[in-house]
């Protein structure tokens, strides 16, 4: 078994053309991300959660030559990050977001079916928490989003019947 911890965090842009998209949805009313792709805060720690088991950054060199390429769904970076992860399947993921908006609480069961989906588990494998900080950093005064991400991959054969 390996253990991989990402954190990604992205200030609020509200001058950006695109809309705010976190695990993968598109979320009305509330200002995008600042960033060259979608700015999907929580795809983004997932691929640096790979990425610490595998030792391939993609965040950076890899993902930044698919924005070039007009690749800028976060989804496709995870994908990516995924090709190394050869002989290991992942057992379950946990995310931990600190921001003050929009409401997370109430997107969760949607995330955890995007989030399942893209890694091929079952959504009960996906846990999810948010907190605002209380307001004692830049994400807990709403500046911005901010994300924790560890992932749990195992190797070998399938150990569940």
């Amino acid at each position: 078994m390996r253990i991989g911890i990402g954190q990604d965090s992205h200030r609020f842009d509200p001058d950006a053309l695109k809309p705010l998209v976190l695990g993968g949805m598109l979320i009305k009313g509330e200002p995008p991300l600042a960033a060259n792709s979608d700015g999907d805060v929580i795809f983004h720690a997932l691929t640096n959660a790979i990425s610490s088991i595998t030792c391939v950054n993609i965040l950076g060199p890899i993902a930044d030559a698919m924005c070039q390429e007009g690749i800028t769904d976060s989804a496709a970076y995870v994908r990516e990050a995924m090709k190394y992860l050869e002989g290991m399947r992942v057992e379950n993921v946990v995310f931990s977001i600190e921001c003050v908006k929009p409401k997370m609480t109430p997107l969760f069961p949607f995330m955890r079916e995007n989030i399942a989906a893209l890694l091929e588990i079952t959504p009960d494998r996906v846990g999810m928490t948010a907190t605002t900080g209380e307001g004692l950093s830049a994400f807990g005064r709403g500046e911005g989003i901010q994300v924790f991400c560890s992932i749990m991959v195992e190797r070998g054969c399938d150990l569940h019947v």
